[in-house]
């Protein structure tokens, strides 16, 4: 395999793998600081009790992630060298800004928040934390900045062959970026509210704990019910983004080859990579493709044929990971729906099947969170910054394949280890339960 190929497997396989980490973070430094207002306000201490449990899974999740997200920003110099060249004065911006303010604005008070327990009162123990909550949010702001600008570049000029950012204010107020934002943090607190129910069902399948994990059930069903349907609402907003920024993309994920007027919707449709000609569709929307893409029935969709086939995505990726995505965020609402009722109506111990369902349900809002950034970056090919650098460009020049695959070989070896042992200890400290 060439350098490109194999230095994207060794990219992909480590931004899946750190992503693994950022949403549950991002949720649960939100929900341990809800938890402990809570109980500041209450003084109930069912409260503290939750804040201490659901804190150390938050704390063991983010010190694998910080270990595992190092190593991309070292890959930009490594395996993409031109990339860097190019883009450099635009993308070190708001990547500095996310290390040398939100990363280290997190990390100072995460340490502050653990080790300041009966030394500062609760009111500012608690405020801690919602600075280490809004910290977290703030370094996903930044990258998203960062991502936003290579899928929809803006304020920016090419000087020497070089592009040169001559608006701070169009990095930061890029459409593209605050809408996948949106939709990334509504992922991630998706993420994280069926984590909380998921170890909640358990426990409660097991008979640990059952007041307290009542308690974080329910109020992560309230949380998810919300998150899931904002999931759709960012869903949405995003699909009109692609539609005017990236028609390539549009027309993969619909394995749309031909340019139709009120182009129909396939839920289902076999995606023939060459031509369309026998592709076999079923649970047709009429004009439904148009809706969603333009909010317009009648509007233009143009079709992959009228794109060089250099410049087309893969097409069966995007179309099989967006159907997928799509089809896990409306089961989310279901289930939170259905998690809503129950928790509120007291009848979770008594509908046993259902805390087996969340129970396994944990593991299909990362499944869609990994789908969404499969399909952002495949969907982009062949370009790394959309329309200005493709992918093939941007490659380190001096490396050859032994040296990628040696370092990719590495990589999925620690990174392994590292999962077994993140995987060990949230299960150690998710049985710790005190009656």
């Amino acid at each position: 395999m060439s350098v490109e190929i194999l230095s994207r497997i060794q990219f992909a396989t480590v931004a899946i793998f750190h992503f693994l980490f950022v949403p549950l973070t991002l949720g649960l430094t939100v929900m341990v600081a809800y938890m402990e207002t809570r109980y500041v306000r209450t003084g109930e201490e069912i409260f503290l009790k939750m804040t201490k449990f659901w804190s150390k899974l938050m704390l063991v999740n983010f010190a694998v992630g910080v270990v595992t997200g190092i190593t991309l920003e070292f890959q930009f110099g490594m395996n993409w060298a031109e990339y860097a060249k190019f883009v450099g004065d635009i993308f070190g911006a708001p990547l500095a800004i996310e290390a040398v303010v939100a990363f280290f604005l997190e990390s100072t008070f995460i340490g502050l928040w653990m080790f300041s327990w009966n030394r500062v009162s609760k009111r500012t123990h608690v405020a801690i934390m919602w600075v280490v909550a809004f910290a977290s949010t703030l370094s996903a702001l930044w990258i998203l900045l960062a991502n936003g600008w290579m899928q929809k570049p803006r304020g920016y000029e090419i000087v020497a062959g070089r592009a040169q950012l001559v608006s701070f204010a169009a990095l930061i107020w890029n459409p593209y970026a605050w809408i996948k934002f949106f939709h990334t943090i509504s992922a991630a607190y998706t993420v994280t509210a069926f984590f909380i129910m998921g170890i909640s069902a358990i426990n409660l399948l097991r008979k640990r704990g059952e007041e307290m994990f009542k308690k974080s059930f329910r109020i992560a069903a309230t949380f998810g019910i919300v998150t899931s349907i904002c999931i759709i609402f960012a869903g949405d907003m995003s699909g009109l983004q692609v539609a005017q920024n990236q028609p390539t993309k549009l027309a993969a994920m619909e394995s749309q080859w031909n340019t139709e007027k009120g182009a129909n919707f396939f839920i289902f449709q076999f995606p023939n990579v060459d031509k369309d000609d026998n592709a076999i569709e079923a649970l047709e929307i009429p004009k439904g493709l148009s809706l969603l893409a333009y909010h317009d029935p009648d509007a233009t969709v143009k079709g992959l044929n009228d794109f060089p086939p250099g410049d087309r995505p893969p097409v069966v990726v995007a179309f099989v990971a967006f159907r997928l995505m799509v089809g896990l965020g409306f089961l989310f609402v279901l289930l939170a729906l259905v998690a809503v009722y129950l928790a509120w109506r007291k009848k979770l111990t008594n509908n046993r099947w259902f805390l087996w369902i969340m129970s396994i349900a944990i593991i299909l809002p990362y499944i869609a969170s990994e789908l969404g950034w499969v399909l952002a970056e495949i969907g982009r090919q062949p370009w790394i910054v959309y329309g200005l650098l493709r992918t093939k460009d941007a490659v380190s020049k001096n490396l050859s394949p032994g040296d990628v695959l040696g370092s990719l070989i590495a990589f999925v070896v620690i990174y392994c280890s590292l999962a077994a042992v993140d995987v060990f200890l949230l299960t150690k400290y998710a049985k710790k339960v005190e009656d």
